[in-house]
């Protein structure tokens, strides 16, 4: 018939089998014939017609067919947990395989806790585990960051004789790791009769994740020593990240040479942590030159940079590589935002600021989160937009927290208001998350205004609440370590050397008319020892060790933990023109570049 459909028989239909004509056919190659057609389902509606012909032939009851009508369904890209769930409880005496399979699919799906409670019924049914269950359990502990129930499995382990397995000692080391339990995680690594490449990566990362740098750099060393491993790309990403965060620019090189001799290709993760690496360690034009060499550029990508060329003062470049992000095709979510709007705030963009935030919302449908807010707060507050800034805080769809107070406190400090400086630090107070920086930066707020009674209670109520105050070091990296400097302090070898230069810097100084602004003392003293303080300033004798122990065409790097005073500021312009030398300063995420007595924040910090 002309036009009529044709009718082909569905490939997961069984011939019925009667019961006189059952003996004709042997139940083993049903079971097979069975199995064979599971493996051809390419979607959920196909297996359940197998489901079907498999109850009706009976075969359900087949330990071997239910299992692999269950592992079929669980853990096929478009399987369907709800419906596993509903034939593991039709079997009638599921085994280990059949509990891992279920473990296995719950963890996929990240039903953690489903995963572990899957674990107590198999115990509680009497059924022996088999070593292949305990990874994803320990996976799914991991990330629920359960320590305590790691620990149970852990001893379940040696109870059943499966601790010196390699894939379930190295799954032991990323739970501890990941709960930052770095003594068991060693204890585990120590114990290990053999090593993998992974449990490298998991023990170095372990050591990353506790904030433990140095060691997982020295353990990334004596993993190269060794010369058995060649370093996977996960171990690259989590030794890279140490040396980001340690601003250890020297070894963060050495490591990308590594990187260049070993792999004939590199991953899209490590290349976006090489760029962040030289971004974040002071070698901004490094990490932009390896970024425009990238083949793949996503969210993640674009971020950093966007990030790195606002902690660097550029903020005009920041939003010409978002505006390039989004020529790419890429829509940009609430993380890009976050470095959109930090770098209109640290370049004094206010406008532009206000502009982003709202296309943020109307254009792209983002709904602002509190670090949006937060970003916002700092535009108001560094543009001396005070008032704006409170109301702003007082009109958020959601609870302020410490970081947006600490926000508008050290805005109120800069553009000297005392009055909403005192309104941030009681609010800080009320969510007692204040820390000795709070107290410090309304005690200097009181002697701007020469308030030395409050001064007092101020630093009177740090003594009665035990806080203390972390003196504020400069660190400096000369030939691939990293020097410690604090104030006033001559402890050091090499402080013979330091002074001496910083008595000649002095001298150069004077002829360019520099005077210490005494100022920035703000203590009841005497001018000349105000001026002694100022002279010793962590930053200044880290620059004075620096030039002593540098080639004169080096760059000189610190890392300081917080914000320079206007002194220290003005003090390293003028030694980046008198010793012709690059000067990088870093605190936090904020970067100076010191070159020929100008500072790439435009002295807008």
């Amino acid at each position: 018939m002309v036009g009529a459909a044709v009718l082909h028989p569905s490939p997961f239909l069984i011939p019925e089998f009667n019961q006189s004509s059952s003996n004709d056919f042997d139940f083993n190659a049903r079971e097979q014939n069975c199995i064979s057609l599971l493996k051809k389902c390419k979607n959920l509606q196909e297996l359940k017609q197998v489901h079907g012909q498999i109850v009706k032939l009976g075969l359900f009851w087949s330990p071997f067919c239910a299992s692999n009508l269950l592992s079929t369904c669980a853990l096929s890209d478009w399987g369907s947990m709800e419906y596993a769930c509903s034939v593991f409880w039709d079997m009638d005496n599921p085994g280990s395989f059949d509990f891992n399979t279920m473990i296995k699919a719950h963890v996929k799906y990240m039903n953690f806790e489903e995963a572990l409670l899957m674990y107590i019924y198999m115990l509680q049914d009497g059924v022996q585990p088999n070593h292949f269950i305990y990874a994803p359990l320990l996976k799914a502990c991991s990330c629920l960051f359960a320590h305590v129930e790691g620990s149970e499995i852990h001893g379940h382990l040696y109870k059943f004789g499966f601790d010196e397995d390699l894939y379930v000692q190295t799954s032991l080391i990323n739970l501890y790791g990941k709960c930052r339990k770095i003594t068991e995680a060693c204890r585990v690594f120590e114990l290990m009769n053999q090593r993998s490449i992974a449990s490298w990566s998991a023990i170095i990362a372990a050591y990353a994740n506790s904030s433990m740098r140095s060691e997982c750099l020295g353990l990334f060393r004596i993993m190269n020593n060794e010369g058995c491993w060649r370093a996977e790309e996960s171990i690259l990403a989590s030794v890279l990240s140490t040396c980001t965060h340690l601003g250890a620019l020297g070894q963060g090189k050495s490591i990308h040479a590594y990187i260049l001799r070993n792999l004939s290709t590199i991953n899209f993760i490590v290349q976006t942590t090489l760029v962040d690496m030289y971004v974040k360690c002071g070698c901004l034009e490094k990490g932009l030159i390896l970024f425009q060499g990238m083949e793949i550029k996503n969210h993640m990508s674009y971020s950093v940079v966007i990030s790195g060329l606002a902690s660097h003062g550029r903020g005009e470049e920041a939003l010409e590589v978002f505006t390039e992000m989004l020529g790419a095709g890429l829509v940009p979510d609430d993380v890009v935002y976050v470095s959109v709007l930090s770098a209109c705030g640290r370049a004094g963009l206010f406008k532009e600021g206000l502009t982003y935030f709202d296309r943020m919302i109307i254009e792209h449908g983002i709904e602002p989160t509190i670090q949006h807010y937060g970003c916002m707060v700092d535009l108001f507050g560094r543009s001396g937009m005070l008032a704006e800034a409170l109301e702003l805080i007082h009109n958020m769809p959601m609870e302020p927290n410490d970081v947006i107070w600490r926000s508008l406190l050290s805005s109120c400090k800069f553009h000297q208001n005392l009055q909403l400086g005192e309104i941030a630090f009681k609010k800080l107070s009320q969510l007692q998350a204040e820390n000795a920086s709070d107290y410090l930066m309304l005690s200097n707020l009181y002697a701007q205004f020469e308030k030395w009674e409050s001064v007092a209670m101020i630093r009177t109520k740090m003594v009665e609440k035990g806080i203390s105050q972390v003196p504020g070091p400069s660190f400096v990296e000369v030939n691939k370590k990293m020097y410690r400097f604090v104030s006033q302090d001559m402890k050091y070898p090499q402080c013979e050397g330091v002074y001496e230069m910083l008595h000649q810097m002095e001298w150069q100084l004077k002829f360019e008319g520099y005077k210490a602004d005494i100022s920035q003392v703000l203590l009841i003293a005497e001018d000349d020892e105000k001026r002694e303080k100022l002279r010793t300033h962590s930053q200044k004798l880290a620059i004075a060790f620096a030039l002593v122990h540098t080639s004169p065409d080096s760059p000189v790097r610190i890392v300081r933990n917080v914000r320079m005073c206007d002194d220290c500021h003005r003090y390293t312009k003028l030694i980046s023109r008198i010793y012709e030398r690059d000067i990088i300063v870093k605190y936090g995420n904020r970067f100076h570049h010191f070159k020929g007595g100008v500072c790439s924040c435009k002295d807008y910090y």
